[in-house]
């Protein structure tokens, strides 16, 4: 990197923000550009650097149902995207062999049940199964959570259908994301931005130019010796880091020792005829295997910890337990779990993997991309910046990392397996205080207190807490005023009502082949 004097107004000022330079396309830059086009000023220059040879990472194929409300800000209709994307609808993930090998749960992301002004529904369940059990009656398949929560059992039985009504009504409940291809995402959203004035780039940027009085960044400068002159400026170059660390010098904060899963690798197989409305997540010896079905293709990966397993021995188990034929060789990836201290630095946004990674296990990389442009959207700076933004964006994004941080060691340190080094190290690790006390609080009573930022709800909570074996001692007290007679009959007819709105349902292939199936070219 290269340091260029210029004497100017520069950070700090009220001259207004004329220009933006985005380094690195890919999905995150294309989002950004996206998103900055829907709402800068018409006079706002916005240019996009990137290099066909460096090529986007590309395997990101599952979300989580807040992508819809980013494509809904662009004006994007959700089938043209899925068709275009080869998308499928995803109610949730199904967690094989984590608390144990032979077990499996899942996380749905609808919610169970019907939560009240006055106490949560899964209190109710806690009340209901201690019945039971004072009873002398077995906790069986009628006391199961998962009786209560349609997305549930609509993906069990291979079937979808939107949400529907309001109030009472049990297709309300449900809740979805996507599976699709991420190149062909990111594709779609560079046609959107250039059609409303950004300009690509083609080149790979070798120097980076500051103010040298200021320290904001002045300008980058391609292989070719062309120089890109800007006034804000959005560093989107994944892993490399290329601005916020290589031109800010933003400290990075490593949690590998929380989440010890340092790489992947993926492979695309050929597609099923009748694909699944859910991700599966398949724990294994050093990590755990995915598998998205996508409209025309299968998406398979092991995300693996190096330091407990060999890429040899991971290939090798990628290859036996995948689905279909390869549709490419496999990709290897490179990861460390954490973020930047300061995703906004002088005049130097962080945006995806440039801004922190937490690994892929709940399908949060997108999330957290589209987080960084809604917040810096809402901070927009057009006119200087103001150092109190700054710090309130560097604030909610790190505590939007460490909330999302929580959940997913969540996954593997309430486990009961201790048959690999791995799972003996994860199961034993310290974990993070903040993770501990939503822990604690949970055995105690069952109770959930979530913030109003949370991404995952307390119903993501509660499945994946009892889905790893963590049960509540008590209940809310306060659900007794209930009688438990009213309380056995009305749960009976959620149940079944849950049930026969499932079975209903359209199975999920009939669904995309009437809503949005790919068009043949």
């Amino acid at each position: 990197m290269s340091v260029h004097k210029q004497h100017s107004a520069g950070f700090g000022s009220d001259n207004p923000v004329n220009s933006v330079v985005i380094v690195g396309g890919g999905t995150s830059g294309w989002m950004t550009a996206a998103g900055i086009a829907r709402i800068a000023p018409p006079q706002t220059s916005i240019t996009l650097v990137e290099s066909e040879d460096i090529g986007v990472i590309g395997v990101g194929e599952a979300t989580i149902p807040t992508l819809f409300e980013f494509n809904d800000f662009l004006g994007i209709k959700e089938s043209d995207m899925l068709s275009e994307c080869q998308g499928t609808f995803k109610l949730g993930i199904d967690f094989v062999d984590w608390l144990k090998k032979g077990q499996a749960y899942f996380h749905p992301f609808g919610f169970f049940g019907r939560d009240t002004p006055e106490f949560s529904f899964h209190q109710l369940w806690l009340r209901l199964r201690e019945l039971a059990a004072n009873e002398g009656r077995t906790v069986d398949a009628a006391e199961d959570i998962n009786q209560y929560n349609l997305c549930t059992a609509a993906a069990r039985l291979g079937r979808f259908a939107q949400p529907q009504g309001g109030g009472d009504a049990i297709l309300s409940t449900m809740r979805y994301a996507y599976h699709f291809d991420s190149i062909a995402y990111g594709q779609m959203l560079r046609r959107y931005a250039e059609k409303r004035g950004v300009k690509r780039v083609e080149g790979t940027v070798v120097s980076v130019h500051k103010n040298i009085e200021n320290g904001t960044i002045t300008s980058v400068e391609l292989e070719e010796g062309t120089r890109i002159v800007g006034d804000f400026f959005i560093d989107c170059s994944g892993f490399k880091s290329l601005l916020i660390e290589g031109a800010m010098a933003s400290d990075y904060i490593d949690w590998s020792h929380y989440l010890p899963c340092d790489r992947a690798i993926a492979l695309p197989t050929e597609g099923i005829s009748t694909p699944d409305p859910f991700t599966r997540a398949t724990a294994d010896n050093a990590g755990w295997r995915w598998r998205i079905p996508l409209q025309q293709r299968m998406g398979n990966g092991y995300v693996y910890s190096s330091a407990h397993a060999s890429e040899d021995d991971v290939y090798e188990k990628l290859m036996a337990g995948a689905e279909g034929a390869p549709l490419s060789d496999p990709k290897p990836l490179r990861f460390r779990t954490g973020h930047r201290q300061k995703f906004w630095e002088k005049n130097c946004v962080a945006i995806g993997l440039a801004g922190g990674f937490i690994e892929p296990l709940e399908s949060t990389s997108i999330h957290l991309a589209q987080m960084g442009i809604q917040r810096l959207l809402n901070l927009w700076p057009g006119r200087g910046y103001n150092p109190a933004e700054i710090a309130h964006y560097n604030r909610v994004m790190t505590a939007d990392y460490e909330r999302l941080r929580d959940f997913i060691v969540l996954h593997y340190n309430a486990t009961e397996r201790e048959d690999t080094e791995f799972w003996r190290y994860v199961k034993n690790m310290a974990i993070p205080d903040s993770l501990q006390a939503t822990i604690e609080i949970f055995k105690g009573s069952g109770r959930l207190i979530p913030s109003p930022e949370d991404l995952f709800t307390p119903h993501s909570w509660l499945a994946v807490m009892l889905g790893q074996g963590i049960y509540p001692k008590n209940y809310d007290k306060l659900v007794e005023q209930v009688p438990s007679e009213s309380l056995a009959q009305n749960m009976q007819l959620l149940r079944d009502s849950v049930s026969k709105t499932a079975a209903a349902l359209p199975t999920h292939s009939e669904y995309i082949r009437r809503y949005c199936a790919v068009r043949s070219q």
